[in-house]
């Protein structure tokens, strides 16, 4: 991956053009208290469309947290979470889902006394209830879609294979996959290479950047290389606060991040 260095001509040009990108998602002054403790402590971020920014910090800096108050699952105590303008805030985890935005948890979660094929298959918003189940139709677009999907997933050869036999990393490619037929415009994936081999975490890398290529990601990490392969921009979150923020050269060489995480 090329970085570009701090500071150079180039770097600020990036700068600009985050600035004036279309933003996906908008959080401002975040935060959640637990029986007193801010786990997420006036947080501010915005995140650009097609950009695949990566959230690091030391454990208990707020991390998933933060996903969970995206996702709905959990309610801020304060402050605001727009999403394509659309207040997410209060609103129950199913509709922030049908407005576009993923959730990918750290376990992978999936049915693996089904084939590759129908795990996509039951993940098709027009398959869900009983009622649209009955009438969902395989239709050659649904096929299509299914299909288009687990070639970017790397599945392409198991469609028929049980999930339960896959690997742990084609396991979370498979939820990967899950979320991508729903066709969200954000996915925020938590942890998504968390006991893989090496291998397949340089095929995971590859696969979320070409993802990034038509949607916005938010992916939480704590493997240094990964995050270098992948990032366009990195949020330092200590203690539920935004320590850091920029390419992945700039929040290396801040002495912050070195003192409560990198040094460690």
């Amino acid at each position: 991956m090329t970085t570009v260095p701090a500071g150079s001509a180039a770097n600020g040009a990036l700068d600009v053009l985050a600035d004036t990108a279309t933003q996906v998602l908008a959080v401002e002054n975040l935060t959640v208290s637990f029986d007193g403790f801010k786990a997420v402590d006036d947080l501010s971020m915005q995140i650009a469309e097609k950009e695949l920014r990566v959230v690091i910090g030391p454990n208990g800096a707020g991390k998933t947290t933060l996903l969970d108050m995206i996702c709905g699952k959990t309610r801020p105590t304060s402050g605001s979470i727009r999403f394509r303008d659309i207040e997410l805030t209060g609103l129950p985890e199913f509709q922030i889902v049908r407005r576009g935005v993923g959730r990918k948890f750290q376990n992978p979660s999936i049915y693996e006394d089904l084939t590759v094929a129908e795990n996509l298959e039951i993940s098709i918003p027009q398959a869900h209830g009983i009622w649209a189940s009955v009438f969902f139709k395989r239709t050659a677009q649904v096929k299509e879609r299914i299909c288009s999907v687990a070639e970017q997933i790397m599945l392409a050869a198991h469609l028929k294979t049980k999930a339960g036999t896959l690997s742990h990393g084609q396991k979370q490619w498979l939820e990967i996959g899950m979320l991508l037929v729903q066709e969200p415009e954000l996915l925020l994936l938590d942890e998504p290479v968390a006991g893989m081999s090496p291998r397949e975490r340089e095929q995971t890398a590859e696969l979320l950047k070409s993802i990034a290529l038509g949607k916005s990601l938010v992916v939480i990490e704590h493997d240094m290389d990964f995050v270098k392969w992948i990032a366009n921009r990195v949020t330092v979150l200590h203690q539920g606060k935004l320590l850091s923020e920029g390419t992945i050269d700039e929040v290396q060489a801040d002495p912050r991040v070195i003192e409560v995480y990198l040094g460690h």
